[in-house]
Parts: structure tokens; sequence; C-alpha cells
């Protein structure tokens, strides 16, 4: 995203309301393991991650810090913060706007990783380390615009940094790391090929976007469209008050995430949804409590209900459905909804 860039308000977004509730829970909980929006050119997937960053929150961070290190955590800080925090008791804190960083298609490992200068290190002991986009993407929401397009070594990277929370750099024997956590948001269109499935499933949920289809609902995206183009920041102002409610949400959200409660008996039905679903594993199970509660977070609640697992179901299977041969595999609402009870 270039900076200074004039973005199309994320609450104005018209319809795709699965895919904006999808960007929005792992927003609530970065725990959820992110997000792959698969679509046809033109589906507002690029702009409504995009204009994310209009309604993120802010973080916390570690003044100074490269890597912008979280103050809260003195474990998960990189090797300099950890050693001023044991020695000063303390570190000075400041407040950070959270971003969207967008990983470009040509990125080589180096750029993505970040680089150790192997001539310092051999001329003085001490290790010299050149940040890459990973480093910038700590406590971020990472952007991968045709993530089916990048070499699987880089998909590796970023999948592999997103579940563990660090990078790991070795290069002749010297090692390095750094904290790296961040919300990774993939996006593709299938017709130009696949992610292996292996990879599909490390992504916490996944949404398949269309064009609109209803004669209305397309007037009113090219309207919307027109009169932005006319004035943006004049378009923007306009709703800036929408937006700002839609951050305050999020923020209260964030707060409330560990108080909201899974009933066994909400936990008996996820596992008996996964079970019925031939989902392998536990992965599926994990993820679909957690974009429950996040959704109920969202709503300003403290308990998580059916309800919310039949608005998370989807997103959280649809991806990891096994596929069988010469046949297409699609997600049955249905299904779910005996799997519910209702």
């Amino acid at each position: 995203m270039t900076e200074g860039q004039v973005l199309f308000p994320f609450v104005r977004v018209v319809g795709q309301e699965e895919m904006k509730r999808a960007l929005l829970l792992n927003i609530v909980d970065p725990n959820i393991g992110g997000v792959l929006i698969r679509g046809e050119k033109g589906t507002a997937k690029s702009t409504s991650v995009r204009s994310l960053s209009q309604v993120l929150p802010p973080i916390e961070a570690v003044r100074g810090c490269v890597f912008h290190c979280d103050p809260r955590y003195p474990r998960r800080m990189c090797a300099s913060c950890r050693e001023r925090h044991a020695a000063e008791g303390g570190l000075e804190a400041e407040t950070l706007p959270m971003k969207v960083v967008e990983l470009p298609l040509s990125a080589t490992e180096d750029r993505v990783s970040g680089t150790l200068d192997l001539e310092h290190v051999l001329k003085t002991g001490e290790k010299r380390f050149e940040p890459g986009v990973l480093a910038q993407a700590n406590g971020n929401l990472l952007y991968a615009d045709e993530v089916n397009l990048l070499d699987d070594h880089i998909v590796d990277l970023l999948l592999d940094a997103a579940a563990m929370g660090t990078n790991y750099i070795e290069r002749e024997g010297v090692s390095f790391s750094h904290p790296s956590k961040f919300i990774l948001v993939g996006t593709m269109n299938p017709e130009e090929g696949g992610l292996r499935p292996q990879l599909l499933d490390r992504f916490g949920l996944s949404v398949d976007v269309e064009g609109e289809r209803d004669v209305q609902t397309r007037m009113e995206v090219i309207k919307r469209r027109m009169r932005f183009d006319v004035d943006p920041e004049g378009y923007i102002a306009r709703y800036q008050g929408e937006t700002d409610k839609l951050r305050e949400r999020i923020i209260r959200a964030r707060g409330l995430l560990h108080e909201v409660t899974i009933p066994d008996s909400l936990m008996h039905d996820i596992v008996m949804v996964s079970i019925h679903f031939g989902m392998e594993g536990h992965r599926a199970d994990i993820t679909m409590i957690r974009a429950a509660k996040a959704n109920a977070a969202l709503d300003g609640r403290t308990e998580a209900t059916k309800d919310d697992v039949r608005q998370v179901a989807a997103l959280v299977l649809s991806h990891r459905l096994k596929k069988r041969a010469f046949e297409e595999v699609v997600f049955d609402p249905k299904e779910l909804d005996v799997c519910l009870g209702y």
C-alpha cells in the first residue's frame, strides 16, 4: 500500500458480508490464524483488505524498537529489548497505529525474512540484522495478494512465522530471531492456480467471494465507487463517523474477548460438527471455538451460542473439506443445521 494512498472506506463496501466478517474476527482475535479470500477479480478483495487500515485498533510497542516489541510480554521481545528490560526493569512504551503491510509478489526470501551481515559478524563478533517484511509485520496485518502465485517456500515462511509468532534466520551457522506475530491475510483468484491442501489448512478461515448478481446491489456498488472517485477525501469524511464506530466496536471486542465463555454443551456441538464434516486433527475445532468467541465479543456478549457457531462454521470448514476424485466438495449449511439441532 502506497504511503498517503486514499482508500475506499471499509464501512462502505457493498455486500461481501462473509469476507468482512472473516477479516473482523481475525482483528478481534489474531490467534484465529488469518484468512484466505478466494474469488474472481473485481470482487473488492484487495479494496476491503487495504481499507482495514482505517478501522484497525492502535498497538502498544517498545519505543524505538525496530521490531516494535509488545512491552507487555518480555519473553516475546527481541534479544535487545529483553536485555534492556532485564537491566532497566521496564521499557518505555508508545502507541502506534496498526498497519496493513503488503508483501510484494516478487519478494525474495531475504526480503521476507531479513538478512544477516555475515561479514560484520566475522569481523566484530556482533550480529547485524537487516529487517525484512516479517519484522515490519510484527503486531500488524500482513497482506499477501495473489498468494497462490508466491513460491511455495515463501508461503511456508509466512505460515511458519504466523503460527510460531517468531521469525528465525540462519545463515552459515549464524542464527538470529525476532518476534513476528501478525494477522495473515491472503487473496487469490482460483482461476490462476490453487494452494496445496496442507497450506490451505494452515489458514484459520477461508471465504469464497463472487461478484454481486442482484441488479440493485450491483448498481449500488457502481454508485458508491463513482461518488468516491469524484471526491475521495470528501467521501471518506462523510462516513468517518461510521468508520470510528466500527473501530471502537473492534477495540471493545478485543477487550471483552477474554471474558467470553464456551459452555461444554456448545463445545460438544462444535466437536460433533468437526467429526461430521470429516475434519482431521483438532485445528478446525480450536479455530471454530476461537471464531465463535470473537463473533460473540463483536456483538458485545460474554457467552458464545449456537448462532455464533452457525455464522463462523463455513469460514472454518469450507477449505478443509476432503476432496473426492472427480467431485467438487461444497460445504452444505443444511448439514450444519442438523448437527446443531436447528
